[in-house]
């Protein structure tokens, strides 16, 4: 698959190191290796696609194939089916087969900062440097469980949405989801239909209206979310805002009455723990024997080592560029321009971005430095 652990290992130096082998790492890894700029990414897993396999066993992606490819190369199948998870993952792997990246595999980064004019790239095996660093991790990092859940029962069992996999890991009983956006309603759904009484705790979200994803075949939508809902109009940075705030997006799968039809038990949200059980928010407790945690995701970069963090720990950039620190950028973030900026199909148009702005920088530079190009 291109470069390879050896490989690697005999240098020390890259122009352009990318953090992430996923698919945002991969696309601008496939644009800068087609303007012939020498570069590495680094992939934690032993595997492309490796987080995508990890997860539950029912995913699917909630846009058709049809608009669900990277630049260069049609996701295969049925254009109007969803694909599955390990779907995408096989996709991302030939993907990066196919374009021939130089992807080293098991390399965890474990920090980033400055050496004088480059950056120092720390890994679990080694030491890099490189002029021009992306980091593409992408937003599934840490899972967001409020403080208090240490609080509750021991014997309760406890998953995330990232370690769910399939109802055969809870023991019977009812079962709380806690967040009730598209990952809460639908895993609520599947686990009800293994015979458990199922409680979903979180604020209504609402859902994507019907005919957005009957028109075209999701084409009004996925419009919507690449031209409309980005950080140039006032109803984009109003989702934006949202998001930030850890409040899920509208109902794309599921509609609310499948859920109420289902027996699934609306409830209010929940506010901390009494007794070792989940409180809610009119001072009720709830007696279950698991928990599934669907309240998202946060960002970690704390292993950056660069003053280029907001308060809330979101990079400060501009459309993917960290003005603050030359060479520096972002690909895949949670709305980095729009709101499929990390959906497969609106990834490209980030990196395409963020791949140009590379390319001239390094042209500026002095004729040994853009021999690269």
């Amino acid at each position: 698959m291109g470069v390879t652990t050896k490989a690697a290992s005999e240098r020390n130096y890259f122009p352009v190191i990318i953090i992430g082998g996923g698919q945002a790492g991969l696309v601008i890894g496939s644009k800068l290796k087609a303007a012939k700029v020498d570069l590495l990414i680094l992939e934690a897993a032993s595997r492309i696609g490796e987080s995508w396999r990890k997860r539950w066993d029912s995913l699917r992606l909630f846009s058709p194939a049809q608009h669900s490819s990277l630049p260069g190369l049609t996701f295969p199948g049925d254009p109007k089916a969803y694909p599955t998870k390990d779907e995408v993952a096989d996709y991302l792997e030939e993907y990066a087969r196919r374009a021939q990246l130089p992807v080293q595999l098991d390399t965890k980064v474990e920090s980033l900062e400055r050496k004088g004019d480059r950056y120092l790239i720390k890994t679990n095996g080694m030491q890099l440097q490189t002029d021009q660093v992306v980091i593409a991790t992408g937003p599934y990092q840490e899972p967001r469980v409020p403080a208090w859940a240490k609080d509750l029962n021991h014997e309760i069992v406890q998953l995330t949405s990232g370690t769910y996999k399939n109802p055969g890991q809870l023991p019977e009983g009812d079962v709380l989801v806690v967040g009730a956006g598209n990952t809460g309603a639908e895993l609520a759904l599947e686990i009800s239909k293994a015979n458990h009484q199922v409680w979903l705790a979180g604020r209504d979200v609402g859902q994507v209206p019907g005919f957005f994803r009957r028109v075209a075949n999701g084409r009004l939508f996925w419009f919507l979310a690449t031209h409309v809902f980005t950080m140039a109009t006032p109803i984009g940075r109003k989702i934006h805002s949202s998001l930030r705030a850890g409040h899920g997006g509208p109902l794309v799968h599921v509609r609310v009455s499948e859920v109420l039809s289902a027996g699934i038990k609306r409830i209010a949200r929940i506010t901390g723990a009494r007794d070792g059980k989940p409180l809610l928010e009119d001072g009720t407790t709830l007696d279950v024997e698991s928990i599934v945690w669907c309240t998202g995701f946060g960002l970690d970069f704390s292993w950056i080592r660069l003053p280029i963090l907001g308060s809330d720990g979101y990079p400060i950039h501009q459309r993917g560029r960290v003005t603050s620190e030359p060479g520096l950028y972002f690909v895949g973030l949670p709305f980095q321009h729009s709101m499929s900026s990390t959906l497969i199909a609106g990834v490209g148009r980030d990196a395409a971005l963020v791949a140009k702005w590379i390319t001239d920088r390094i042209r500026s530079q002095p004729s040994s430095l853009a021999d690269v190009l």
